[in-house]
């Protein structure tokens, strides 16, 4: 059916539509499309697309496909203006991409787009996704996480927790919030069922403020664990942790200020993979410094989540550490950063500057954290997540939103395995 037909209000019933450049591009697409709605849809363009949310009757549509590829990232205005008024029409958007950057799909799927699908189109793809349209939305596992990380399983022994560390590139951008935080949304994850078991390890053994954050008690319990992990057992392990709201175990700083160099790799080895062995996510708080042990904490990380800020000074230590890690053949790829404080949509001066800054260092900015405020500030002296106390805070919707990609791409790992 064609676009011209769809304007002129074709009187046969339509239930979706696509929307793309040139819908010709995507073969796949049109056959799967007369499969499963045979005469039931049509095919617009995206300037044709803006004209008929403008009508009445595109309300009618229970969904569109909107299929794209790398040659429309640089249309990416006016492909969030369709999925908005899509959204407004209470018409729901399932993304068809070819090629297209995690990041694209990442804020794409923070408009609303309800799914994902790559292209060519796996098999019975488009069957499910159209199936799941009627189902509770969950966030789709399609971001960078799905996109950039590796599907291999943490194993060895009955290990299967996940590790992730958190380090910011400069001081002050945000690392112990942002782990303090998503260690809390893991931890709340499911919405029925159990939830995860999550650890929060504060290794910075100096200024550590996850305490602080959670207001939680400083314990000689920790010094003890630290200071003879070769004789630590489940006991130990686990008499060293606090509870917090009966939901999150964390393993604080330790009382008094340590040098860095107290802990040992072997140290850190063991205390992993007792971890692995009793949680399902351990984030860990690292210390801005990298240490002797900060290459066992990178070797045993999924990934390492790198908070930096849109300055010179985050993009040069960028640099300096991609030149330490891999003159030592670290993995450097496991790298994941995280713009904290990222300007706002309107703010283009600034995305120009953060699109070159990504461009010239070679890296992607996986994640882009919006300016929480004040409200941030006052959670984290008051003690208490951003879940608690400020829910609706733009930074907290946002780490929300990555612990839910992070358990939706995990739980079906598991799955896989089993």
């Amino acid at each position: 059916m064609t676009s011209e037909a769809l304007l002129q209000n074709d009187p046969a019933p339509l239930v979706a539509c696509t929307i793309s450049r040139d819908v010709q591009n995507f073969d796949l697409l049109i056959e799967d499309m007369e499969t499963e709605l045979g005469e039931a849809w049509g095919d617009l363009s995206f300037e044709d697309a803006r004209q008929f949310f403008r009508q009445p009757e595109s309300g009618g549509l229970k969904f569109v496909a909107m299929a794209l590829d790398h040659e429309d990232e640089s249309l990416l205005a006016m492909i969030a203006d369709l999925i908005k008024s899509a959204k407004a029409q209470n018409i729901k958007v399932i993304l068809i991409a070819d090629e297209i950057s995690p990041l694209i799909l990442h804020q794409l799927l923070q408009l609303g787009a309800e799914d994902f699908i790559p292209y060519p189109l796996p098999e019975n793809a488009l069957h499910d996704a159209i199936e799941r349209l009627d189902a509770p939305r969950k966030v789709p596992a399609i971001d960078f996480v799905e996109t950039h990380m590796s599907t291999q399983v943490v194993s060895g022994g009955n290990a299967h927790g996940i590790v992730l560390p958190v380090q910011s590139i400069s001081g002050g951008a945000g690392a112990t919030t942002i782990a303090v935080n998503l260690a809390w949304e893991l931890a709340n994850i499911e919405k029925k069922g159990p939830q995860p078991r999550v650890l929060l390890i504060d290794f910075n053994l100096q200024y550590g403020s996850v305490s602080t954050y959670l207001d939680l008690p400083r314990r000689n319990a920790v010094y003890e664990l630290l200071s003879s992990t070769e004789l630590m057992d489940d006991d130990a392990f686990k008499g060293a942790l606090m509870n917090f709201n009966d939901k999150l175990s964390v393993l604080t700083a330790p009382p008094e200020i340590l040098p860095l160099d107290f802990i040992e790799a072997t140290d850190v080895e063991r205390l992993l993979d007792m971890g692995r062995k009793h949680f399902d996510y351990i984030i860990i708080d690292m210390p801005t410094t990298l240490v002797s042990w900060t290459e066992t904490a990178l070797n045993a990380a999924e990934f390492y989540f790198a908070p930096i800020e849109l300055d010179l000074r985050s993009a040069q230590n960028i640099l300096r550490l991609r030149n330490a890690l891999k003159a030592e053949e670290l993995p450097f790829e496991k790298m994941r950063f995280l713009l904290n404080r990222a300007p706002k949509a309107m703010d283009l001066a600034a995305k120009a500057r953060l699109k070159r800054m990504a461009e010239n260092l070679e890296i992607d900015i996986d994640v882009q954290f919006p300016d929480g405020g004040r409200p941030v500030r006052d959670a984290c002296d008051q003690g208490m997540p951003l879940g608690i106390e400020a829910a609706k805070n733009p930074l907290r919707k946002e780490i929300h939103k990555l612990a839910a990609s992070l358990h939706a791409r995990q739980s079906g790992q598991l799955e896989a395995a089993q």
